[in-house]
């Protein structure tokens, strides 16, 4: 064998690797929005991680994510555009803004979504049992336990007879379903509502300073996924003006707040994860039924209770999923 064919030789098997590398596919890209600040959001990423390893999709070895985590409801459409235009894989939209925004920007590319209110009225699917088009996901139910929350609010309060409610102006999906059933559990109750508005830090400030001059007897959050991302500048608020306060997630009750009622976020980014597993694997969105919330928890942070001079009813503490001490 000649020098120039034994060199010719080594080039082609040197390639061999080469070839064979780029045939092998793409790793899947999931691209993730999300109402929460990345700083206040890593033990639900941990969850949306957990969900895709159970459906067997490690992050890094056969499925990359691409995290777009917006404070703001208005950047969503952008987000979501852009992550139509790079064709990722499945699109995971956390919150029934960024689920709308996703559907909005696609009719073609998988959605799995966490969706606050009916994903049948927001247009997100045509029915729960048989989706029917490019999304499916999870019905987190908020707006639906708002009522329950306001009149677990009053039976820690019962002589409670104005409370203010902390909304977000900018997520107007989550604000009018939140406005309405809120008004109507506090007629029922006899609770007269005050309405708040605040959509940054700052208008969080000034909103919290103007209710220490009107001190209403309790402060009703709305859900809502920027108000989450701020659980300590609340808690810390609430609890240097003396309002006791109402929360939709127990992340603000372990931040300092003084209770919450409502489905576990925790768990939700499990199930998307699984969802969007599911649909990796090659499960089509409209062969998957929507998933309801399960897991619902009461937490009480009974050292703000005391810190508030409030003695929590015993009947309400036995209900409790979790008693803060």
């Amino acid at each position: 064998m000649t020098r120039r064919a034994f060199i010719s030789l080594l080039g082609a098997a040197a390639a061999w690797p080469l070839a064979a590398r780029a045939q092998q596919p793409a790793m899947p890209v999931v691209g993730l929005l999300s109402p929460l600040a990345p700083e206040s959001s890593e033990h639900v990423l941990h969850a949306f991680r957990r969900g895709l390893a159970e459906s067997g999709r490690i992050e890094g070895q056969d499925v990359e994510i691409d995290y777009r985590l917006a404070s703001g409801f208005e950047r969503f459409p952008e987000l979501a555009a852009d992550l139509a235009r790079r064709q990722v894989s499945v699109i995971a939209a956390s919150g029934s803004a960024a689920a709308v925004a996703a559907k909005a920007a696609t009719q073609t590319i998988p959605i799995a979504f966490i969706a606050a209110e009916d994903p049948v009225k927001l247009g997100l699917v045509v029915s729960l049992a048989r989706p029917g088009g490019n999304a499916t996901g999870l019905n987190f139910f908020t707006a639906e336990v708002n009522a329950k929350r306001l009149g677990l609010l009053r039976e820690l309060l019962p002589t409670a007879r104005q409370v203010a409610m902390l909304i977000n102006p900018t997520n107007p999906i989550n604000m009018t379903s939140t406005l309405a059933e809120v008004e109507q559990a506090a007629r029922d109750l006899a609770l007269q509502i005050q309405i708040v508005n605040a959509s940054t830090s700052h208008q969080i400030d000034v909103a919290f300073a103007a209710l220490s001059r009107e001190w209403p007897d309790a402060l009703f959050v709305a859900p809502d996924g920027f108000f989450t991302s701020r659980r300590v500048q609340l808690a810390a608020l609430a609890a240097r003006h003396a309002i006791p306060t109402s929360f939709s997630v127990r992340e603000h009750v372990e931040a300092g707040g003084l209770m919450s009622y409502g489905a576990s976020l925790t768990d939700a980014y499990r199930q998307l994860g699984v969802v969007t597993g599911r649909i990796l694997k090659g499960t089509k969105p409209a062969d998957l039924p929507v998933e309801q919330s399960t897991k619902f928890e009461l937490v009480v942070n009974a050292q703000i209770a005391r810190m508030l001079g409030l003695t929590v009813p015993d009947t309400l503490l036995a209900r409790a999923d979790e008693v803060i001490e």
